[in-house]
């Protein structure tokens, strides 16, 4: 059994929050996956279900991302997991939009989630770190990862969320590259390499060479004439 856990905040105030892509990623998961009906559980919402052959349970902490940690450990501990069993889904500012890198066990890097989530089970937990880019001046963090989305990232958010979906069950699985592999398909598709034959040039036919209309006359002058004709 593998613990998937997306970060965000509870509430329609904050759906559409940059912070929230963590439960976006889960929310997708479960609806193409097919996984039971979100319940209230562990201090958040969780709903369970099967990637492959793996049992799998999602869980949206309803904690506040500050202490997610609280939610986590609970389920941790119901499930009797360790901390290797863990997934957590959650927004990157060092990322670019759109981007999506898996990794395992390290720091938190400032992220409040993250940070609960270390001091309840420690670091040795996977993370899928999901780009929405930097404001520019650390200032302004908080106030852009508390807002929506704006219209100019639906399709690159929709194609991310898709990726997630399709590789989830590769993640489920421990294979790390094949999910990557799928996200990248929906994010950054190959281009095609087959470019259309240019049509061939037609070499034009060299002239074929110029023929006299008639045969020339035969010349029946004399050598005194010819030499005549010379000095007129």
């Amino acid at each position: 059994m593998r613990l998937f856990v997306g970060l965000g905040n509870p509430g329609a105030k904050y759906a559409g929050n940059r912070h929230n892509i963590g439960f976006m990623a889960v929310d997708r998961i479960a609806a193409d996956h097919g996984f039971s009906p979100w319940r209230s559980k562990f201090q958040g919402q969780a709903a369970e279900g099967r990637l492959g052959t793996e049992k799998i349970v999602l869980l949206k902490p309803e904690t506040y991302m500050n202490l997610s940690g609280d939610s986590v450990q609970a389920a941790v501990q119901f499930y009797k997991l360790a901390p290797s069993d863990v997934t957590v889904f959650h927004d990157e500012l060092d990322l670019a939009p759109g981007k999506c890198r898996l990794k395992q066990g390290g720091g938190h890097a400032g992220h409040n989630g993250l940070r609960s989530i270390h001091a309840h089970i420690g670091p040795d937990y996977a993370r899928v770190r999901l780009g929405i880019g930097h404001p520019g001046h650390k200032d302004r963090v908080s106030a852009y990862v508390l807002s929506d989305f704006a219209k100019a990232d639906a399709d690159w958010l929709d194609d991310l969320m898709r990726g997630i979906s399709e590789g989830a069950a590769a993640l489920a699985e421990g294979d790390g590259a094949r999910f990557l592999n799928a996200v990248a398909l929906r994010t950054a598709p190959p281009r095609s390499s087959d470019r259309a034959a240019a049509p061939e040039k037609v070499k034009a036919p060299s002239p074929a060479p110029a023929r006299p209309d008639t045969p020339a006359a035969q010349d029946t002058r004399s050598a005194l004439q010819k030499l005549a004709d010379r000095f007129r």
